[in-house]
C-alpha cells in the first residue's frame, strides 16, 4: 500500500498551494485520510482529516479557515488546498490513511516539501 503525495513547492506569504495524495490501491478509496506536517526541528503535527465520504472534516486551529481538505474517491485522491500561507506553514507535509479515525496513521505517504517565504 502506498500513498503518493505531491504538489509541494515554494511560495510567498499570502500565496496558495494545493497538495494531492493518491492511494495505490482501490481498497483505500474510502479510508479516512489526513494531512500532517513536520517543520525543521519540530515534531510531526496534525493538520487536517476527512472521513471516507468527505462529509466530516477536522482541522488544527493553526490552519482553520485557511486550509481545506477534500477528496475525490473516484480518483482515489485526497487534497489539501492551502491559502493565505504563512512562513510558519513551512514544513514537509505527509498524507496518511486508515480504515477508521483510530487508525488514521496506519499508512503514510512519503511527504512533500512546502516552503513559504516572507
Amino acid at each position: 500500500v502506498q500513498l503518493q503525495a505531491s504538489g509541494g513547492g515554494s511560495v510567498q506569504a499570502g500565496g496558495s498551494l494545493r497538495l494531492s495524495c493518491v492511494a495505490s490501491e482501490r481498497s483505500l478509496a474510502t479510508y479516512v485520510k489526513g494531512w500532517f506536517r513536520q517543520a525543521p526541528g519540530k515534531e510531526r503535527e496534525f493538520v487536517a482529516k476527512i472521513d471516507g465520504s468527505g462529509t466530516n472534516t477536522y482541522y488544527a486551529d493553526s490552519v482553520k479557515g485557511r486550509f481545506t481538505i477534500s477528496r475525490d474517491n473516484a480518483k482515489n485522491t485526497v487534497y489539501l488546498q492551502m491559502s493565505s500561507l504563512k512562513p510558519e506553514d513551512t514544513a514537509i507535509y505527509y498524507c496518511a490513511g486508515g480504515i477508521s479515525w483510530g487508525t488514521l496513521t496506519q499508512y503514510w505517504g512519503q511527504g512533500t516539501l512546502v516552503t513559504v517565504s516572507s
